[in-house]
C-alpha cells in the first residue's frame, strides 16, 4: 500500500466499452474484464470508485438531433448509466468485491441516492462505489459526472479508459500518423481541441488540480500498474 502513487482512484469507463465488439448492449465477458482489473488494483490497497456511461444503450444527444427533446433524452442516458451501473456492479460481486451504487437521480429500492460523505466512509472500509446518473442535470457529459465525483471524494486521480494507448492530436483510429501525447496539460488539450473529454471536464478538473490519466481499456493489468505509478498512457495535468 505504501507503494501506490494514487491510491484513491475514480475510474471513467464509457458506456461503449461495456458494449464490447458490439455497438450496443452489454457484454458480460467485458464486465468480468472490468471487475477482475479492479479486483487486483484493489488488492494493491486501492480505493476505487467507478463512474459509468450508458452509450451502448441509449445516446440522448445523438437522438436530440433527430428531433427528440434534449432534456428528455439525456434523462433517458441517465437511466441507461444506472443499468450498466447495476450490471457492472454484478461483475464485482460475483468476484468477491463490496460495491455499492449511487445515483444522482433518486431511485429508492434500487440504488442509493448519491450522497458524499457515505460514498467518502465507503471508500475508506474498502467498497468499490459506482456512480450513475452522471451529474443528474441534463447537458452535462458523464466525462463531467467523472471530474466531480472525483474531487468530491478526494480522489487522487481521475482514470479514463478507451480503446487507444490514451492522447493523440488525431483519431488514431482513422489518422495513421497521428501523434502520441505521453503527457499534455489542460490547457492543451482545450485549446488543441484534442477531443479527449469535454471542455467543460477538463476545466472543472484544471481547476482543482485533478490529475487526468487516458489509458487504453485493453491494456493488461493498466489500473494496478497506473497506481503503482508506471508510465501508461498520457497525464493530463
Amino acid at each position: 500500500m505504501s507503494d501506490l502513487s494514487y491510491k484513491r482512484l475514480l475510474v471513467k469507463f464509457s458506456g461503449e466499452a461495456v458494449a464490447g465488439d458490439d455497438e450496443h448492449g452489454i457484454d458480460p465477458k467485458i464486465l468480468d474484464q472490468m471487475a477482475t482489473s479492479v479486483k487486483d488494483c484493489k488488492g494493491l490497497g486501492a480505493e476505487i470508485s467507478i463512474v459509468i456511461g450508458g452509450g451502448n444503450l441509449f445516446r440522448g444527444e445523438k437522438l436530440s438531433k433527430a428531433g427528440m427533446d434534449r432534456v428528455a433524452g439525456d434523462h433517458m442516458g441517465m437511466l441507461a448509466t444506472v443499468m450498466n451501473g447495476i450490471a457492472l456492479r454484478d461483475a464485482l460481486e460475483r468476484a468477491g468485491v463490496k460495491t455499492r451504487i449511487m445515483s444522482a437521480i433518486s431511485m429508492s429500492g434500487l440504488v442509493e441516492h448519491f450522497d458524499r460523505r457515505l460514498a467518502i466512509q465507503l471508500l475508506s472500509n474498502g467498497f468499490v462505489v459506482i456512480f450513475t446518473a452522471g451529474t443528474g442535470n441534463p447537458f452535462f457529459t458523464t466525462d463531467t459526472a467523472g471530474c466531480l465525483r472525483a474531487i468530491e471524494t478526494q480522489s487522487d486521480i481521475m482514470l479514463k479508459a478507451t480503446r487507444v494507448d490514451g492522447v493523440y492530436s488525431d483519431d488514431p483510429e482513422k489518422v495513421s500518423n497521428a501523434i502520441f501525447y505521453s503527457e499534455v496539460s489542460y490547457d492543451e488539450a482545450i485549446q488543441k481541441n484534442l477531443k479527449v473529454m469535454d471542455a467543460t471536464a477538463l476545466t472543472l478538473a484544471r481547476d482543482h488540480r485533478l490529475p487526468l490519466k487516458v489509458f487504453n481499456i485493453n491494456h493488461k493489468d493498466a489500473l494496478s500498474s497506473i497506481a503503482c505509478g508506471e508510465e501508461i498512457g498520457t497525464l493530463i495535468s
